[in-house]
């Protein structure tokens, strides 16, 4: 019988905010602003950074790859949604729910040791200059990038074929506006037990430990950045990592929020829109938080800027 439940579902409906279509039509136009406007800044980052040979540096490679991130993890489910929201048929298909599921844990894991790996740049980069260029090399800024693509995707790709393994029954009705796993996992009719351990242990290991490392560093680069005798290089070194500070706040207080937070036994549409907002948001405002707090990061678009244009 699992079986025949199993090999049923050729496609899911994902709620989002069909019961109000007076909202949806809100979202369309600020959440289609707010792409375009993280794709567009992302994209600028990356570029400024290739095509600046000052930026070649390993704090712009992790800028560069955060950066791309960003755009990864908002086209997995923004361009769906938007469709959505001027639709009245929301579904998804079987293996495009698995496929989005999968690229947003992937991407959203990710973010969270690359903001990790960066703490430890800043941390060479403050604590130990005159060894930084050997210790952060080329080789290991590949090696440190490469692990946390691949590990995330290893992970991300198990949870999700744990859990659309299951068997569905019942309705096919996602309470969610993407594939989220845990609201899929609402529509199994077996025990889901496995796949909430996986989750629970990649949870413990991407969110927590993270973040605890990233603490570690920062109390480290404060500690060396107050024996800085001088003012003004004090300023300079604390610079340096105010911007990937206030993104790592951004990024982990929304988080901590959305899954902190006491839980309700029915849904609010606040919630939901909250979640589209942080979701959106986030990556939107990093490119704008690098380039506002960094002088190289405008310097550098300038210079590009100009010479595209003087080049025309």
């Amino acid at each position: 019988m699992e079986l025949v439940n199993r090999t049923e579902i050729f496609e899911f409906f994902l709620k989002g905010f069909s019961g109000y279509p007076a909202l949806e039509h809100l979202l369309f136009p600020l959440c289609s602003a707010m792409y375009l406007v993280t794709l567009l800044g992302n994209t600028a980052i990356v570029a400024v950074s290739v095509l600046d040979v000052h930026l070649h540096t390993p704090m712009y490679f992790f800028l560069g790859n955060l950066s791309i991130l960003d755009i990864c993890y908002t086209s997995t489910f923004v361009p769906l949604m938007l469709v959505h929201l001027l639709s009245a048929q929301k579904t998804i298909s079987f293996v495009g729910c698995a496929i989005q599921m999968c690229l947003s844990l992937a991407t959203g894991s990710t973010e969270c040791l690359l903001l990790a790996i960066m703490a430890y740049d800043r941390y060479l980069a403050i604590c130990r200059p005159l060894r930084y260029p050997v210790l952060m090399s080329h080789r290991l800024c590949l090696l440190l990038a490469g692990a946390a693509w691949g590990l995330c995707l290893v992970k991300s790709v198990t949870e999700t074929v744990i859990a659309m393994r299951l068997p569905f029954c019942g309705h096919r009705m996602v309470s969610h506006f993407t594939c989220e796993i845990l609201a899929v996992l609402k529509l199994a009719c077996s025990d889901t037990s496995v796949s909430e351990v996986f989750l629970l242990v990649g949870a413990i290991l991407l969110l927590p430990i993270p973040l605890a490392f990233i603490c570690l560093s920062y109390t480290l680069i404060l500690a060396t950045i107050l024996r800085v005798p001088s003012a003004a290089g004090r300023r300079k070194a604390f610079s340096t990592c105010s911007a990937h500070l206030a993104v790592v706040m951004l990024f982990y207080g929304t988080v901590i929020f959305m899954y902190m937070k006491p839980k309700s036994k029915e849904a609010h549409i606040s919630d939901e829109v909250f979640t589209v907002l942080y979701a959106v948001v986030t990556p939107m405002l990093n490119p704008v938080i690098y380039s506002l707090r960094n002088k190289e990061v405008k310097e550098a678009a300038r210079k590009v800027w100009c010479r595209s244009w003087t080049s025309k």
